[in-house]
């Protein structure tokens, strides 16, 4: 775990058989995605790529995303598009409500796009998301994945004060690695989000992807940074290339290392320790209930 981010088609690994993935089917899987395009919904799994797509899709279950599908970002690693967002919609937050109710959803996962053009950063429609998941499934849990909200902790602090039982924030890569691989993030800042959240009695949880050219000290190092911000969750999955114009894949890890970081994590003190190839941040998202 030790190569440099290289984009040259050369020096590209073959892709194992341990990432493979069937195409999604089923019926659950059509009902889902039969709601998502009614309701002119955006989700993560479609935008992000997701390999898991058809497996959470199959049981009934979707990561919304909120505020657009356009980001004011451009991470090298993340396929969700890029540029000039439209307007805030503000009856979005009611469809994914009523979406969720229809699903019958039991955990709900929400995440968003960053919006740095606005001035409360989106946050008033994360208030909002929550509040009408709230008043039409209130037996619902929920997670929501939020962006950094640019370091202006106010932004930060009205999600917090809705007090879902899990915020998430991903840390993403390794500290060397951060500014390749997010550009407009900074890693003291995200650590410092998640601290904030476990202060505030929430939940805090992130995720890491491998596969970038980190090694295996620096995500240790990265594990200890998260355990000493109190977070208590952790994802740890494989980085895939969506597109030749993001970051290459640099290594695919081994399942076998995959599963010592999930011990080495569990011995820092981390109370769930999700870690495989294909984990992704909200993968089996309803067992990080804690």
């Amino acid at each position: 775990m030790d190569q440099a981010i290289d984009n040259s088609t050369e020096s590209k690994p073959r892709k194992p058989d341990w990432l493979k993935v069937k195409l999604p089917t089923g019926k659950e899987y059509a009902k889902v995605r039969e709601i998502v395009g009614e309701h002119k919904l955006h989700t993560i799994c479609q935008s992000g790529n997701c390999p898991n797509m058809g497996e959470c899709w199959g049981a009934g279950t979707a990561t919304f995303m909120i505020l657009g599908n356009v980001c004011t970002r451009s991470c090298g690693f993340c396929s969700v598009a890029t540029g000039k967002p439209d307007a805030v919609d503000p009856f979005e937050p009611l469809r994914v409500a009523k979406s969720v109710k229809l699903m019958g959803i039991k955990h709900c996962v929400i995440t968003s796009v960053d919006r740095d053009d606005l001035k409360d950063g989106g946050s008033q429609i994360w208030v909002e998301t929550i509040r009408k998941i709230r008043e039409y499934s209130p037996g619902t849990s929920m997670e929501t994945l939020i962006p950094d909200f640019q370091g202006i902790w106010i932004n930060l602090q009205r999600v917090i004060d809705e007090k879902p039982e899990i915020i998430s924030h991903n840390l993403e890569t390794v500290r060397r690695l951060t500014r390749q691989v997010r550009i407009q993030a900074k890693y003291d800042r995200s650590l410092e989000a998640l601290r904030r959240i476990s202060d505030a009695g929430v939940t805090a949880k992130s995720g890491i992807m491998l596969g970038l050219g980190e090694t295996k000290e620096e995500v240790i190092e990265s594990m200890n940074d998260l355990r000493a911000s109190n977070v208590s969750v952790l994802t740890l999955g494989q980085y895939l290339q969506p597109t030749k114009d993001h970051l290459q894949v640099a290594e695919f890890i081994h399942p076998d290392l995959f599963a010592e970081f999930k011990s080495i994590g569990l011995g820092l003190g981390f109370r769930y320790v999700e870690s495989g190839p294909l984990v992704r941040s909200s993968y089996h998202a309803e067992k990080h209930l804690i």
